[in-house]
């Protein structure tokens, strides 16, 4: 029997009704790789639900042989499975106005064809609520979709999530239920459980960067039925010798991505060849528009700043500043981003600003900017890049507290160099006596130490990554990388200082550069990253990195 072509009277019927029109063709028969599958005259997400139901497609992708009798058997499945598939959508009650499968034995070919009237799109009907554990107005603003509104389970779904990210619920059930077939809507059922109120976690780990590291979290997640919480997280590393960090979260707007928070915390850290201790108390707004994560923040810092040393630019070794700091983030989310927290920013970009009219000690505007991108070039190999470039704008720089300069160097850096290594020299050092005093000179000024300086940080950073991974069996993967940067006072040139002996000059390398060899750990959530790091630029061995990263 000859083919047909079914195409001209299916795109007609379009013009009739709501309609979907699905054309397959199989042939040659016995070679499953020719297989194609058309759906047309529906939404795109309708159309990928379809292909998704359809045995034929998923004998296309799995590379089954077939027969004509595995055609036919396929093909008394289509109508139930495209039916199956537009239920999620809303789609009820669609109507069989052909379905027609057309053998070509001596060409070894087949023709399918289904062509369905949708019938009318239910909407949502009224959605009931039924917990005793937060106000039902907040539960509410949880909802993904509105009485009224095209009927579609993915809403339904994302109504779940949200509510179980809540972290208010246990035993949740976001479920439609019978759809009423007069008024053409499926009302929503929404049932819950008091979840735990508190929580605890606890946590150790050992990383190049940080060494060995502890964490202990305490949660109270639903102060009253407004669904206000509270966090309490306390952390403590070689490098990070203790952060404490107390959160109070108050849900507003959309509870599922906007809150009003009151922050608090005090840490201590070492940055190169400064120790600082800082202590910051505010509030912040997080808020979500489109696909961009907005928080503003206004945070009241003390922070005191000790060099290892006094040099002749800081003779006090330890100096203490007070700020008034705005500040806004902005973070690139997911479609349909629903407030869960983040392992992967594609954009990330932070401004800070202080200044003396806000009784701040330090006059300044910085600007961080980061993105990472990972392109898929061929099935397992995959070429991630990632770049990182920030600036200050400073009256005076030796007035900057170290907490806001930049550093470079470390696992999630330029690997090859150790955690914050990379950073502009302040010096050179001054001269001590046997008890630790500073030698002066003749007019009351610091003796310098020539050739001996600090790694204090600078003002500007550049650094980026070009890696290419291969994915291997059992979830491991090879990468291979390169990485450059720096920490900078200037974009324009390297900054050189005099030397240990008359006439010398230090010049440490503009961008530093590095490459490297490593192992991926495919886990849940993230990647375990294991890497051997040689530096170009600078006369040094090869250094180990252990780091986790979001999951590829």
């Amino acid at each position: 029997m000859a083919q047909r072509n079914f195409l001209p009277r299916g795109r007609r019927s379009l013009w009739r009704a709501p309609g979907l029109l699905l054309c397959l063709l199989a042939g040659p028969l016995a070679h499953a790789a020719s297989v194609t599958v058309e759906v047309r005259g529906v939404a795109d997400e309708v159309r990928d639900n379809v292909l998704a139901f359809l045995s034929f497609e998923r004998f296309r992708r799995g590379g089954v042989d077939l027969n004509a009798d595995t055609v036919e058997r396929l093909h008394n499945r289509v109508e139930r499975e495209v039916d199956a598939a537009l239920r999620p959508f809303g789609y009820y009650e669609p109507k069989l106005i052909r379905n027609e499968l057309v053998v070509d034995p001596p060409n070894h070919r087949a023709n399918i064809a289904l062509e369905l009237e949708t019938g009318e799109r239910y909407r949502f009907g009224a959605t009931t609520i039924e917990q005793h554990v937060v106000n039902p107005k907040l539960v509410r603003r949880y909802v993904r979709f509105r009485e009224g509104d095209y009927f579609d389970l993915t809403q339904v779904l994302r109504t779940q999530f949200a509510l179980d990210d809540a972290g208010y619920f246990a035993n949740l059930e976001v479920t439609p239920e019978d759809p009423d077939r007069q008024a053409l809507t499926v009302p929503v059922k929404i049932r819950a459980d008091p979840g735990r109120r508190h929580r605890y976690s606890i946590a150790g780990g050992w990383a190049t960067d940080t060494g060995i590291r502890g964490t202990f979290g305490y949660e109270d997640r639903r102060i009253n039925s407004l669904g206000h919480s509270l966090s309490v997280s306390v952390q403590a590393s070689q490098v990070q010798k203790y952060y404490v960090l107390s959160r109070y979260r108050i849900p507003v707007g959309d509870p599922a991505v906007e809150n009003v928070s009151l922050n608090a915390f005090v840490q201590q850290q070492t940055l190169a060849d400064v120790t600082a201790i800082t202590q910051s108390a505010g509030v912040s707004f997080t808020d979500v528009t489109g696909a961009w994560q907005h928080v503003w923040q206004l945070n009241g810092v003390h922070t005191v700043s000790d060099n290892s040393a006094p040099t002749v630019v800081n003779v006090n070794q330890a100096r203490s500043d007070e700020l008034l700091v705005p500040e806004v983030n902005l973070a690139r989310v997911p479609t349909g981003y629903l407030g869960e927290p983040l392992f992967e920013r594609p954009f990330y970009a932070t401004i800070k600003a202080s200044h003396s009219a806000l009784g701040s000690q330090a006059d300044f505007v910085q600007i961080h900017l980061e993105a990472t991108r990972v392109f898929n070039l061929v099935p397992k190999w995959h070429l991630l890049m990632r770049g990182e470039i920030g600036t200050t704008f400073v009256r005076d720089f030796n007035e900057l507290p170290a907490v806001y300069r930049f550093f470079a160097g470390g696992d999630n850096s330029v690997r090859g160099f150790a955690y914050n290594e990379l950073s502009p020299l302040e010096g050179p050092e001054c001269a001590t006596n046997s008890a630790g005093q500073v030698v002066l000179t003749a007019n009351g000024s610091c003796q310098p130490k020539p050739g001996y300086y600090l790694k204090t940080g600078g003002k500007d950073l550049l650094t980026g990554t070009v890696e290419v991974i291969r994915e291997l069996p059992r979830n491991l993967g090879v990468a291979a990388f390169f990485d450059y940067g720096n920490a900078l006072n200037s974009f324009h040139k390297p900054e050189c200082v005099p030397g240990t002996m008359p006439g010398t000059t230090i010049c440490p390398p503009f961008i530093q550069y590095s490459v490297g060899i490593g192992l991926r750990v495919r886990l849940p959530v993230m990647t375990l990253g294991v890497d051997i790091a040689q530096p170009l630029s600078t006369n040094a061995g090869p250094r180990l990195h252990i780091n986790f990263s979001p999951k590829l």
